[in-house]
């Protein structure tokens, strides 16, 4: 155990020391159970576990050491005891000392937890912007890689090249994250076009391989290959969606300010779906650029809210 033990006066050093303590405990409940299933659970408060670990006392005061915590445990006084940042005070339970020889005695020893004097933990802090990002990078990477297609690749590309280019996305100015988001969008709507072509393949062969009477043999089998590649394709293009669309909302909240995706046709209901992964959100998209039809017409640059819209499909006001 790398950090310091000690217990009233007493320092634990080198075998001494343990490996390990568990601590924690439970929690009292009293469960009262009602007719039907129902019940209710009253929280009485805390009941921390004992701390007990052991070691070894060694050398030429082993003996005089063990006897020394012995007279403590009889004692049965209430004794400080700390490691790292946690701080009890205990009464000594049990402390079970073995004789091998003078300057060599293995120990056990358990504590009751009379209070618990540490700093109470009450949050925690979650992984930062630059570690989300470059945890759902790699899987992007990955995905792209397994897909095969040149276009999706160089797209990737650029995006590679633009978050590795930020030092620090949590400090980045908005135009900086802008610089990103664009190359983001760019390879969902990639993705989006990917997918609409193997759903096509897939809904445009009527028969398994499109094997029909004067079909030729080559053909059928060039038509059985494409549906099969097309199906294997989809979870990973729905999968790459899924992960590029967290990727641009956690960086579109960095700053707090809606991203701009510049599209060329298409609409709305598909753009919500690639940001948010549910294509009713598109109502927060039209509120947020002041229309009210879902289709984009020509080339337009939208502003997209960093939040979906809880409206469920249905534009009002």
């Amino acid at each position: 155990m790398a950090t310091i033990l000690s217990l009233g006066d007493v320092l634990f050093n080198d075998l001494e020391a343990p490996e390990r303590i568990p601590f924690g405990g439970s929690q009292q409940l009293v469960v009262h159970k009602m007719v039907g299933g129902t019940r209710t659970v009253d929280a009485m408060g805390r009941d921390d576990l004992p701390l007990g670990w052991s070691g070894t006392f060694m050398g030429k005061d082993a003996l005089s050491r063990a006897r020394y915590l012995d007279a403590m445990r009889i004692a049965g006084q209430a004794l400080p005891l700390a490691w790292s940042e946690l701080l009890y005070t205990v009464v000594i339970h049990r402390f079970l000392p073995v004789f091998e020889r003078e300057w060599i005695i293995p120990y056990s020893i358990v504590c009751e937890v009379v209070a618990d004097h540490s700093q109470p933990q009450t949050s925690l802090s979650g992984p930062s912007i630059n570690d989300l990002i470059g945890a759902d990078l790699s899987t992007a990477n990955s995905l792209t890689a397994s897909i095969g297609n040149g276009t999706l690749t160089g797209l990737m590309g650029t995006v590679n090249t633009a978050i590795a280019g930020v030092s620090s996305l949590a400090n980045a100015a908005q135009s900086t994250i802008n610089g990103v988001l664009a190359p983001i969008a760019a390879v969902q709507t990639q993705v989006s076009t990917l997918i609409a072509s193997a759903s096509n393949t897939i809904a445009n062969v009527s028969t398994l391989g499109g094997i029909v009477p004067n079909n030729p043999i080559s053909v059928a089998a060039a038509k059985l290959t494409s549906q099969v590649t097309a199906y294997q394709s989809l979870p990973t293009l729905y999968n790459l969606q899924s992960v590029m669309g967290r990727m641009s909302a956690n960086l579109g909240g960095v700053s707090g300010a809606a991203q701009q995706i510049t599209m060329a046709g298409g609409n709305l209901m598909q753009l919500a779906a690639n940001v948010y992964g549910d294509a009713k959100a598109w109502t927060g998209i039209a509120k947020a650029n002041k229309i009210t039809d879902p289709v984009v017409q020509g080339v337009q640059t939208l502003n997209v809210p960093v939040r979906p819209d809880n409206a469920g499909g249905v534009l009002s006001g």
